[in-house]
Order: structure tokens, then sequence, then C-alpha cells
């Protein structure tokens, strides 16, 4: 049983190339699109990744709620599309947006500055 719904009107070109996990899901990154800066992880499987592609804004699947959430729907810190491009194995996603606020449901600017390991 997977975890996500199974219908997507993703354009089914990009659907063949993409190759997700065994739940149907593909890691997308979120960069800051002028600096670089990286600003977390989500999941998307074809539906959202279809809608993050046609609306502008970040669509991910919540794997612990089981919902779709759109990134600022709730606290505001929207994610505006700028590209969005598969890696050169196609099971990751770079989605270059400008955030506004911040990404980590912290309150921080981004979820990678809280557990430095080597730096």
């Amino acid at each position: 049983m997977t975890s996500t719904p199974q219908s997507s009107s993703l354009d089914p070109e990009i659907a063949a190339r993409l190759k997700r996990s065994t739940d149907g899901l593909v890691p997308a990154i979120a960069q800051q699109f002028d600096t670089g800066e990286v600003l977390m992880l989500g999941w998307m499987d074809d539906e959202a990744l279809h809608r993050t592609l046609t609306t502008g804004r970040c669509t991910y699947w919540s794997r612990s709620r089981r919902e779709y959430w759109v990134k600022g729907d709730t606290s505001g810190h929207v994610q505006h599309v700028k590209s969005v491009a598969l890696d050169c194995d196609a099971d990751t996603v770079l989605v270059k947006v400008d955030q506004v606020g911040a990404a980590c449901h912290t309150g921080e600017r981004t979820c990678f500055d809280a557990d430095v390991l080597l730096g």
C-alpha cells in the first residue's frame, strides 16, 4: 500500500522519467534562487510536482499527515518557484525558490543551520 494518491495530472513525459521511492515519492530540495542557500528538504509525489510546476508555489506531500501542503499557506512563509530541475538520476528534484520568511518549521531561515556536524 502506498502512502500517496495514485492519480496525477503531471505531464506523462516527466512522470516517466522520475525514479520514485517505494512509497512513490521523490525528495525535493528547496534552494534560495539568488544566493544558493539550501533551505529545506521535502517530499513530492507526481501530483505535488504537478502542482508546484503549474501554480508557482511549492507543494509537498506530508508523510506524517498523509496530505498535501503548500509551503506558506498556514505560516505565510511562502516559496515562490523560480525553477525546477531533476538531478542526473531523476530521483531528486531541485526547486529554486524565492523564500519569504523562514523555511524551517522551527522558525529558522533554513533547516540546515542548527545541527552542524562539520564546519
